[in-house]
């Protein structure tokens, strides 16, 4: 079943391989809670790139990133090391079940995508040939065929905005998870002027 905004996801904390157990919902700030693919994904890291490249700047409009992996801990930890922020393993798609994120074969025919994954997969060549990333495993935890999505959750566990991917490469990018953080943050500070 898919999520939809207004709806409430009860409060956890997730083991990150990265750090700390994160909390989420953050009773302190926005979480985007991204649901990738696989551990190595030349696709994910492309998209991660540009996140960690704009981490401060996210961190400075309230909003925690969660990054959520279908690769056990062990495989994905020495993929994301050294990154800014939570990833959690969730090799049994618990996550992936309760957010109603799939796996489909589109993820990689969609015409949409082809460009992207040559362009990701380009990149992760020279940087495994450079000794500076590893390679995904052959046959990966999971398989290749999952879907991205991206939730915003406030405080209160209501989820904000959310959106479920159609190819491997429709996620949010960085300016949407900042507008949709303005645009929350604008409506809180107007509801708590209304009060």
């Amino acid at each position: 079943m898919r999520l939809r905004p207004g709806f409430t996801v009860p409060a956890r904390e997730l083991p990150s391989v990265t750090g700390p157990a994160v909390p989420v919902p953050d009773p302190g700030r926005l979480v985007h809670l991204q649901f990738r693919r696989f551990a190595g994904c030349p696709v994910c890291n492309l998209h991660l790139r540009s996140v960690v490249a704009r981490h401060a700047e996210i961190e400075a409009a309230g909003v925690r990133e969660v990054v959520v992996f279908h690769s056990p801990a062990g495989e994905l930890a020495e993929h994301v090391a050294g990154l800014p922020f939570a990833v959690v393993a969730d090799p049994g798609r618990r996550l992936y079940a309760e957010f109603g994120v799939e796996s489909a074969v589109r993820a990689l025919l969609d015409p949409r995508a082809w460009a992207t994954i040559a362009r990701a997969v380009a990149r992760s060549l020279r940087e495994i040939a450079r000794g500076r990333e590893r390679g995904p495993a052959a046959r990966p935890h999971g398989g290749r065929f999952g879907l991205p999505a991206d939730f915003l959750i406030d405080p209160d566990g209501r989820v904000v905005a959310c959106r479920y991917g159609e190819h491997v490469y429709d996620q949010w990018p960085v300016e949407e998870v900042l507008a949709l953080a303005a645009a929350w943050r604008s409506q809180a500070d107007e509801g708590a002027r209304g009060h």
